[in-house]
């Protein structure tokens, strides 16, 4: 063997998965658990979106640590709707396979649930697949209202 030549054991082409063509949707994330590894990184922009989605990624999630990445803020708690909702409507047009997923951002579900239904039905209409909120077990029964608001799967 030749140095720069490849072990054919060692080729990607050997153990991947044969490439998705179609647009993954929340069931094939779903139905995935417990079979495979579930890839997701972060974008915030068109760019990075569509060499994210190009790769292959499962998921992509547009987060509200846009406040500390992109804005250079000390902390996500400042990040507001309308500034997730830019960069949600930067990412979905750019992802043509990938599930793009929203973070809500801090105080954009707390109030009430019809908060939440209303802003997480924003970033359904911006082009977002799915909605991330955190809060464990305190936000389960909220959350199970607001996903009966509307989705898009």
């Amino acid at each position: 063997m030749e140095i720069g030549d490849r072990c054919p054991e060692a080729s990607p082409a050997a153990y991947d998965d044969p490439p998705m063509t179609k647009r993954v949707r929340v069931p094939d994330i779903v139905a995935a658990k417990g079979k495979r590894r579930v890839a997701c990184l972060t974008a915030y922009d068109a760019p990075t979106a569509r060499i994210v989605d190009e790769a292959g990624i499962d998921l992509i999630l547009v987060g509200d640590s846009a406040g500390t990445v992109v804005q250079g803020k000390a902390d996500t708690l400042a990040v507001t709707m309308e500034q997730m909702r830019y960069h949600v409507r930067c990412v979905a047009p750019a992802a043509a396979r990938a599930l793009v997923v929203a973070d809500m951002p801090f105080a954009s579900y707390q109030p009430d649930d019809a908060t939440a239904v209303a802003n997480a039905s924003a970033f359904l209409a911006d082009g977002a697949a799915a909605v991330k909120l955190e809060g464990g077990r305190r936000r389960r029964a909220g959350s199970a209202r607001s996903s009966s608001g509307g989705s898009r799967s």
